[in-house]
């Protein structure tokens, strides 16, 4: 049984449409409902920092996918991370199930050159100081040999709509005729990964056991300045490139009103600096390449533009 534990939200709804496309058993675990049209899924409740509560949820599973998505906010994730992670870790073992760990690239800081899975943990942030915690947590129950365990780590990614920055301060502007955002420096490269490839590299993960037992970087297309991925949009949208760069002091300001904002600043090293994700292992091991950026734009800026006419999608996945 493929369980993905924090159901729901954008990751986790492309690895579930990879895994019924695939037609294989699939248990959805999350605090909301979860209702769909595919015969091969089901949904149970649990909170996820509920040991006792996931424990039921996931009687029965082979592989499990953690992928939750918390909230944008480094106390959240002090109080809630480690939590979360030690419990998934606890009902892998009950049930003798691989584990693979949807992780983000904080611990790494500010990293001199392309970030790969050797890159040494530098956190720069609280954010970055909780990840690595986690990520430490996990493979020292890997190096220990009470878990068969991955991490599946990723840059920035687009294609999520609102939660994504490149979505909302720049193709959601452009979509309706607005000028672009962009924080930082549009004079440095940044990664950024399209959504269903989350998807797809996760259920390849799932597929292979002798990938487990390490850190996986998702496959991620060359990293573009912001200069070049302004552009890129404004040309799939047929709108004049015209965009404002916010500077770190005009986040902070912001951040003195809208808690969000003030989150992004401690984390503004990845915006004022190159930002490059290297993903050449994964890429050869499973002969998988990332979606450029060029179509994964394109696909999103013809849906963008025609919110009404889309076709339906085969798969229906709805939290209530």
């Amino acid at each position: 049984m493929h369980t993905i534990l924090g159901a729901g939200g954008h990751a986790s709804g492309a690895l579930t449409r990879e895994l019924i496309n695939a037609q294989l058993p699939v248990r959805l675990v999350s605090r909301r409902p979860i209702s769909t049209d595919a015969p091969n899924v089901s949904w149970l409740p649990a909170d996820l920092l509920s040991y006792n509560e996931l424990v039921k949820a996931t009687k029965g599973a082979t592989v499990l996918y953690l992928c939750p998505g918390l909230p944008y906010d480094s106390t959240v994730w002090r109080q809630q991370w480690p939590t979360i992670v030690r419990n998934a870790i606890d009902v892998a073992k009950i049930n003798q199930a691989r584990l693979i760990f949807l992780d983000n690239v904080y611990m790494y800081g500010l990293v001199d050159g392309p970030m790969t899975e050797q890159t040494l943990y530098n956190p720069m942030s609280p954010k970055g100081e909780v990840q690595a915690q986690t990520a430490t947590t996990l493979l020292d129950e890997v190096r220990a040999g009470n878990i068969r365990a991955s991490i599946a780590r990723c840059p920035d990614f687009y294609g999520s709509g609102a939660s994504s920055f490149y979505d909302a301060t720049v193709l959601d502007k452009f979509a309706k005729g607005q000028r672009a955002q962009w924080i930082g420096r549009v004079d440095k490269r940044h990664s950024y990964l399209y959504l269903p490839d989350i998807g797809k590299a996760m259920y390849l993960l799932g597929q292979r056991p002798e990938s487990d037992n390490q850190i996986w970087h998702l496959p991620t297309a060359p990293a573009l300045t912001g200069r070049e991925y302004i552009s890129l949009a404004a040309a799939a949208f047929g709108v004049p490139d015209r965009y404002i760069a916010l500077p770190k002091l005009a986040v902070q300001l912001t951040g003195l009103f809208i808690p969000f904002m003030k989150n992004l600043a401690e984390v503004f090293y990845q915006y004022d600096h190159d930002y490059v994700f290297n993903s050449d292992k994964f890429e050869q091991a499973f002969d998988m390449q990332p979606t450029s950026y060029l179509d994964g734009v394109t696909a999103l800026a013809d849906s963008l533009r025609q919110p009404t006419t889309a076709p339906a999608k085969p798969l229906s996945l709805v939290a209530r």
